[in-house]
């Protein structure tokens, strides 16, 4: 089974173009590193998403964004030279490149609100105050 996924900041806008048949595929390049330091390497992905939910995501898929991808990997050959492909099967928005690396999700409309999460009245109780019903296991 070819099930790939990955974390990283997009390279370029996405394109939607169409075949002669007209169906969409809308395209983006994605840059996975990996390592920190001197050891840390830039993996680069041709990332393609086809069909109506990638000609209405490409409006979301902006260059320096955040964007997990879930898909088949694969490679093609151009010029002599080989890319890795991916055909993307599930997309994650993780923010902006406004956002830094907070990992919020906020929206690109309203300005740059960020979710909280909901405080539950046990996240200010000692440790040793909680009931064997709050434990979730």
């Amino acid at each position: 089974m070819n099930n790939f996924s990955a974390v990283g900041r997009i390279g370029r806008d996405a394109v939607t173009r169409f075949t002669q048949a007209g169906k969409a595929v809308t395209g983006w390049a994605l840059a996975v590193d990996s390592g920190w330091g001197d050891n840390k390497k830039t993996t680069w992905l041709d990332c393609t998403l086809w069909g109506e939910r990638g000609q209405k995501l490409a409006e979301h898929i902006r260059k320096g964004d955040r964007l997990g991808v879930v898909g088949e990997i694969g490679t093609r050959e151009h010029d002599g030279k080989t890319y890795l492909t991916l055909d993307v099967k599930d997309v994650t928005l993780l923010g902006d490149k406004k956002e830094g690396q907070s990992g919020g999700t906020a929206s690109r409309q309203g300005g740059q609100q960020q979710r909280e999460r909901p405080q539950r009245a046990t996240d200010n109780a000692p440790r040793d105050e909680f009931e064997s019903d709050d434990i979730p296991f």
